[in-house]
């Protein structure tokens, strides 16, 4: 591991000063899938099924777990998000720009995952092509990643929010070869 975080880190320092509170080198098997988690997006947010990026159109739980075996590391991104301060679509932005810096380094198979649902058209069009395939990413939720153990596992912090309101804690991963 020593070595990948070597080699990893400017990505690491690259996030930081984009705004990030914590970017770690992570082993993908410390990433957690769980088949409930698709449940959650289905019965309770409201992209389900509405977007290309979005359960049904993602990869299944037990499929993201295929693809995580596929791949030795990954950059986990945290940040906290004040109510109030437009963070996630920057924080998407993120996730892809490190993805893209990694491709160009040599990292062939490097792809990222954001949170929460795409928000770059209006209205997606899930019977056709992605009109933004080259920077839009499904979450780790959509993939069915349990993004509150694969947090916890990493020392990270996380809660269940009680209402709309409240500051939270967003997640992003970068899968790395």
């Amino acid at each position: 591991m020593s070595d990948a975080k070597e080699k990893l880190a400017p990505f690491l320092t690259m996030a930081l000063e984009r705004g990030v509170d914590h970017a770690r080198i992570i082993e993908t098997p410390s990433i957690i899938t769980a088949p409930w988690v698709r449940l959650k997006c289905q019965f309770g947010c409201f992209g389900y099924g509405r977007g290309l990026c979005c359960p049904p159109y993602t990869p299944t739980p037990e499929g993201m777990r295929g693809i995580l075996d596929s791949y030795s590391h990954a950059i986990l991104l945290h940040r906290h998000w004040q109510k109030g301060y437009a963070v996630l679509d920057e924080f998407n932005e993120l996730v892809v720009d490190i993805e893209k810096a990694l491709f160009l380094d040599g990292y062939y198979k490097a792809w990222g995952m954001g949170s929460g649902p795409c928000r770059r058209c209006k209205k997606c069009d899930p019977t056709g092509s992605c009109l933004h395939a080259d920077r839009s990413r499904p979450s780790m939720e959509a993939c069915g990643i349990d993004a509150f153990a694969t947090a916890r596992e990493h020392d990270l912090p996380i809660q269940v929010l009680r209402t709309h309101k409240e500051e939270r804690d967003i997640f992003g991963v970068v899968l790395v070869e």
